[in-house]
């Protein structure tokens, strides 16, 4: 024992004191045979002696090939990957040999190493007598949390189904009588030390008594089942760390085996006598009859290939783009570069070329001397100015950057710079003293809209101040006093100074004309916004007000106007503003109500973009002095040269430098972008990837103390781990471990430049089949859909076509089937694609029907409509029609449209059963909660109605109960937060997600990757801390699906919200008053 406890505190030190030289890190998914051990590395296959050594590869195909398994014999190897266009399960001589496919199944559109639901038809394992590849597929499944437990004959075939309603990681016993599983899937899932709803134990089934037995019943994760002998080993954070932890299946004790302090243990397997798993980026053995760890010393030794340095086209990730004053040449920020590209011809020049700095957002500098750009060349993203030329060093203009910038704007005179920031602040930097001036700092989010004025005196920008409503504010540099210029009541924003400097334009949000809804009585307000100005002085005309024109008389004693006269290099005047009644000074430019942006206002001209309702983007010009507005043409991206004779377009990928219009714009040539190509260190670059990944998330994370965590700490952890990356999904790996240290849901990373694997999608009927004794494919169930919309046809059904279930599929496109061990192989590339399919009654080629189909590449949302009407009826039927049922999907469009197509016709209904389980979040929550909410106020009725109706009309004024599971996540969660903070009924189901800390938007990375922040959090109003993240929701009555019960049908949580919701019926007093008695005012 003492030994024992020896080599475990040797192997909690392990990953730290190993320094030996040319060992490979980021071995990944590794199993273990009685002589190898194979795992993927840089998405290719390798296999090893079980001591160690040199590493031989396996595979070299496209995509990625992994979650590989040793058969019982060991003779063979399946795996998943993707050869052939999809995610497939494969098997291969142990040794290595031709991979032979045995699966065929959806292209899923999530199906990304880096995805959090993790990539499909994940190689699980096999069955104990080596017949059947085991394997987790979400090809079925309209939940993308939701994945099933299949076995494929290792010859090939049809997959059937294991007998449980959702599966993940599992494992037989060796008599193949009982089997180990997790339910849940989320080791995908970049967020450790979780222990919310969806934090897992281990089961064991028997499939003779169909008995589901949870034996760990910890509020960790305990993951990853391995069943060998009489104990089932598994790994559990429930000590922090994630560590291998054994179950005796006879005195039923558990037992921890390691003691890892640093990196989590990550994707064991176990073979006969040994586990193996990764740690750190290591690969280790775990002795089960020594109780002993050992690390395996192992090089890969291969060309490196996906590290090597590459030639990369720029123009493929252009993120801005900006014109030089005298508008021939463009400033581009492209793959992390700053470039300058001829508008016509010229020489395309790469200014900073750094693979390990990201440089953005450059701006040229009105006298065109110098271009700004933002980098991080620092450690920290500042502002550097450079020629345009190329040839000197640049400038660093700030520098102790202590947050996240976002975007520059030059003064007129080029002397200053404006930029805002993370900080929520608006500054501004001298580019000879190179000292920052603070003009505002924002108390509610970050300053985006902000402008010069012509003669350098004044900022002029826009900002949610408390009131929420956003107003501009005029910032004097001399006086450093700042002035408010737009009402309390209006949202305005964009502000920008004409060039004469005697107007300040705007948008505003003063326009109210209501839509109303046809669901019911309720409005909607779009097309608000239109352009404004104001006369900075109190004297000043507008320029739209009337004008009388006389007769000129000549003087020629005056002397001529000097023509020539150049009026950009005229000086401009300072503006005087009086500010006394300045808001009475706000006019609108007749224009219709819509949105507006993109204000450039010059000569007299009015130049800026504008959509509205049914009416798609475009540029446009209004014309102060004719009083008129032209349309210039689909193009609502446009830049203006500093010198306002030249404008460029985007479209697309394309830019086009043209002259200012006055009419409608017709493209030429487009500017050529063929030059911006560029060698780029892959390794330097994803190093600045790594880092800009740990820096973005210190800058936005919603708690300042990062919850505590030494942030620093964690870089410093992961950063070794960069040098080992050769290949880009290792990247997302590494930072998504890291991110995942902060212990908060919503923290995603995934893109990034991957060599991706071309998708070829497989045709699906809408139908679940099974192989005849002939060889013919029965169809054993057809899915009804909605052929009226396209993502809910069932090629199988519609008009004219006779195919009931129990007929057979006897060829498909003239060949017959009855050879082929799996009729979808002969659907690879159907998808969406005209085919013949020939129908009999009986498995023969007799009495052939044949139909022209167009089969589908993806059958979710049949499943999910057949589940929803399911689960209608069976509600209508166990309660007499007297109770409603609603299932929401997510709480975006998808789920708003679900509820209203449920919602409104089940209001007669005297209860309502609201579904939440499986629903993936996003942010309409509120709109669901104020109509359950709502309370009858008074009753109506109408002549010869039998009928009254309450006021509100669109509510259920009976009893409501809601179901909740693991699954309902996000603003899933907040959902049943809220249902049950207004207390309209009771909450049924098991604990929810718990991840309820809000994102946006990523922020641009050099090679396209996303990152998500966490950065808005929900606390209660009752000001008691923060609420539902890490945890979930409880429920009021704990009830939890048994998933063989489940997959058979049997919805224990349905059963109950029937039982309670018809309970709560019987004890119900609201029934609404029927019509009284009609008034006699006769006297």
């Amino acid at each position: 024992m003492k030994k024992l406890i020896l080599l475990i505190g040797l192997i909690a030190l392990g990953s730290s004191i190993i320094h030996a030289g040319n060992l490979t890190r980021l071995l990944r998914f590794p199993d273990i045979s009685d002589k190898h051990i194979v795992f993927s590395y840089a998405g290719d296959l390798y296999l090893v002696a079980r001591d160690g050594g040199v590493a031989r590869r396996l595979t070299a195909g496209p995509g990625l090939e992994l979650f590989a398994n040793f058969s019982p014999d060991g003779t063979k190897i399946a795996f998943t990957a993707q050869y052939d266009g999809n995610t497939e399960v494969y098997v291969m001589p142990a040794e290595g040999g031709t991979p032979k496919r045995l699966t065929y199944t959806a292209t899923l559109t999530r199906d990304d190493l880096s995805d959090r639901m993790g990539p499909n038809n994940i190689v699980m394992g096999w069955t104990p007598d080596g017949q059947y590849v085991l394997y987790r597929s979400r090809k079925k499944t309209f939940n993308d949390f939701v994945g099933h437990l299949y076995k494929v004959p290792v010859e090939g075939g049809l997959s059937e189904p294991l007998p449980f309603s959702t599966g993940s990681w599992c494992s037989f016993s060796a008599d193949g009588r009982q089997i180990a599983f997790n339910r849940v899937f989320r080791e995908f899932r970049t967020w450790k030390y979780y222990k919310g709803g969806m934090a897992d134990d281990i089961r064991i089934h028997d499939f003779d008594t169909h008995n589901t037995t949870n034996i760990t019943r910890n509020e960790a994760q305990d993951i990853f089942p391995m069943w060998v002998g009489n104990n089932i080993y598994f790994l559990s954070d429930r000590d922090r760390v994630m560590n291998l932890f054994a179950y005796d299946t006879t005195g039923h004790n558990i037992r921890k085996l390691t003691n890892f302090t640093d990196f989590d243990i990550k994707f064991p397997n176990a073979g006969k006598d040994a586990i193996v798993f990764e740690n750190g980026g290591y690969i280790y053995v775990y002795n089960i009859e020594k109780a002993s760890v050992e690390m395996v010393y192992i090089e890969v030794m291969e060309d490196n290939a996906g590290s090597r340095t590459a030639y990369k086209d720029a123009a493929e990730r252009i993120a801005s783009a900006t014109l030089s004053p005298d508008g021939v040449r463009l400033a581009i920020g492209a793959r992390g570069d700053i470039w300058s590209v001829p508008s016509e011809q010229g020489i395309t020049r790469n200014l900073t070329a750094s693979s390990g700095v990201h440089e953005r957002n450059p701006a040229w500098s009105p006298d065109g001397r110098y271009i700004a750009y933002i980098s991080d060349e620092s450690g920290e993203t500042e502002i550097y100015i450079r020629k345009p030329e190329g040839n000197e060093k640049p400038v660093q203009l700030t520098k102790n950057a202590d947050t996240y910038k976002y975007a520059i704007r030059w003064s007129p005179d080029s002397k200053k710079i404006l930029f805002n920031d993370k900080m929520q602040r608006l500054q501004f930097v001298d580019t000879d003293s190179k000292k920052t001036t603070l003009v505002f700092k924002s108390p509610m989010s970050e300053i985006y809209s902000f402008n010069w004025s012509p003669d350098n005196k004044w900022v002029c920008y826009s900002v949610n101040d408390t009131t929420r409503i956003s107003k501009i504010y005029l910032y004097n540099l001399d006086s450093k006093k700042t002035y408010k210029i737009s009402s309390d009541w209006y949202d305005s924003y964009s502000p920008v100074f004409s060039d004469c400097g005697k107007y300040l334009f705007f948008i505003s949000d003063r326009d109210f004309n209501p839509i109303y809804s046809s669901t019911e009585w309720n409005h909607a307000y779009q097309d608000m916004s239109r352009i404004y100005f104001v006369t900075l002085q109190a004297t000043e005309r507008s320029p739209l007000a009337p004008k009388n024109t006389e007769a000129a008389i000549s003087d020629e004693s005056k002397p001529a106007d000097d023509k020539g006269k150049d009026k950009a290099s005229e000086k401009k005047q300072d503006i005087v503003i009086d500010f006394e009644g300045i808001e009475d000074r706000i006019e609108a430019l007749p224009l219709e109500a819509g949105n507006y942006w993109n204000l450039n206002v010059f000569d007299n001209k009015v130049y800026f973009a504008s959509s509205g309702m049914n009416k798609p983007a475009v540029a446009r010009m209004f014309d102060l002095q004719k009083k008129e507005v032209k349309e210039l043409g689909p193009y609502a991206l446009f830049e203006i040269s500093a010198n306002r004779k030249k404008m460029v377009l985007r479209q697309g990928d394309s830019f086009y430098c043209i002259d200012v219009p006055q009419s409608q714009i017709s493209l030429g040539k487009s500017v050529s972008t063929d030059d911006m190509k560029l060698w780029v260190n892959l390794r330097e670059e994803w190093q600045q990837i790594f880092t800009e990944a740990w820096r973005q998330m210190r800058d936005f994370f919603y708690a300042p103390n990062m919850h505590g965590v030494d942030w620093a700490a964690f870089r410093q952890k992961y950063e070794p781990l960069v040098a080992f990356v050769n290949d880009r999904n290792d990247l997302n790996y590494i930072i998504g471990e890291m991110i995942g240290e902060l212990n908060t849901g919503h923290a995603y990373v995934g893109g990034g430049e991957r060599n991706n694997a071309p998708r070829i999608k497989t045709g699906l009927l809408g139908a679940e089949i099974s192989r005849h004794e002939s060889g013919y494919f029965r169809i054993d169930k057809i899915l009804k859909g909605e052929n009226w919309l396209d993502d809910v046809k069932s090629p199988l059904t519609g008009p004219g076509m006779k195919i009931a279930e129990g007929d057979f599929i006897v060829s498909i496109d003239g060949k017959p089937v009855n050879q082929t061990p799996d009729l979808y192989s002969l659907l690879v590339g159907k998808a969406g694609v005209e085919t013949e399919i020939g129908i009999s009654s009986k498995p023969n080629d007799k009495d052939v029907r044949k139909y022209v189909i167009e089969p589908i590449e993806s059958e979710a949302q049949l499943y999910y409509y057949n589940w929803v009407q399911h689960n209608i009826d069976y509600v209508n039927e166990k309660t007499n029609g007297q109770v409603g049922y609603i299932h929401i999907p997510d709480m975006s469009v998808e789920g708003l449209n679900e509820f209203v197509k449920h919602f409104y016709p089940q209001l007669s209904k005297k209860a309502l059963i609201i579904d939440d389980r499986g629903n993936g979040g996003g942010n309409v929550s509120p709109m669901l909660i104020e109509r359950l909410r709502r309370e009858v106020s008074m009753m109506a009725v109408g002549r010869n109605s039998e009928r009254p109706y309450s006021k509100p009309a669109e509510m259920m004024n009976g009893p409501k109960v809601l179901l909740i599971n693991q699954y309902s996540a996000s603003d899933g969660d907040l959902f049943p937060y809220q249902f049950r903070k207004h207390k309209l009924g009771k909450i049924i189901g098991v604990r929810t997600w718990g991840g309820v800390v809000g994102i946006r938007g990523s922020l641009p990375f050099v090679d396209g990757a996303f990152l998500n922040k966490p950065e808005f959090a929900h606390y209660s109003a009752e000001g008691n801390g923060w609420i539902i993240e890490g945890y979930g929701v409880d429920p009021d009555i704990a009830v939890d699906n048994d998933p063989y019960l489940e997959y058979l049908g049997k919805d224990t949580q349905l059963d109950k919200a029937i039982e309670v919701i018809l309970n709560d019926l019987q004890n119900f007093n609201g029934t609404l008053p029927g019509i009284p008695a009609f008034p006699d005012k006769s006297r």
